[in-house]
């Protein structure tokens, strides 16, 4: 999945990812496998979105160091969702996963064509999201808007080629 090169800023944490999920796991009888924290390591080293089939073409192959099987990578991805580490959505038919811990709310811009997803952050959103709410009598705990359309350098590429077509 591309991604936006204006990724945002991560917000300053008390914990970081491993000691996070370190106490998710504590809280539910679990223990910490060096599978699991090879995963969280492999998953926090950039800010990406990737689907679960992404994430394991980057990862060791079946006979080298730090190997992971593509179901302890579905359960584990799940782990870090339930963790509060990852959120997941839905995306052209596939979950999609980005960081959540550390990162502040924002929002999507979703070419089409190239399947780029550029982050944005918008007070004016926020704030027709919390009046809204407000009026309503709603008590937000979240949102997700994902904004599907067609990105400049894409735009460009289209008409280049329809006035191509015209000759």
């Amino acid at each position: 999945m591309t991604n936006s090169s204006e990724s945002l800023e991560p917000l300053s944490v008390s914990l970081s990812p491993q000691e996070r999920f370190e106490e998710y796991l504590q809280t539910r009888g679990l223990r910490q496998t060096n599978q699991r924290k090879f995963l969280i390591d492999a998953v926090f080293q950039e800010h990406d979105h990737f689907d679960a089939d992404e994430l394991i073409d980057r990862l060791p192959r079946r006979g080298e160091k730090n190997y992971v099987s593509s179901a302890t990578v579905y359960r584990t991805l799940r782990e870090f969702v339930d963790a509060g580490l990852l959120k997941s959505f839905q995306l052209d038919g596939r979950t999609v996963y980005e960081l959540d811990y550390g990162y502040p709310q924002h929002d999507h811009l979703y070419c089409t064509v190239c399947r780029q997803l550029i982050e944005f952050q918008s007070r004016e959103l926020m704030s027709i999201r919390d009046d809204v709410a407000s009026e309503k009598g709603f008590r937000v705990s979240g949102h997700r808007m994902i904004i599907q359309g067609i990105c400049r350098a894409c735009g460009k590429l289209r008409r280049k080629k329809r006035k191509q077509d015209l000759v």
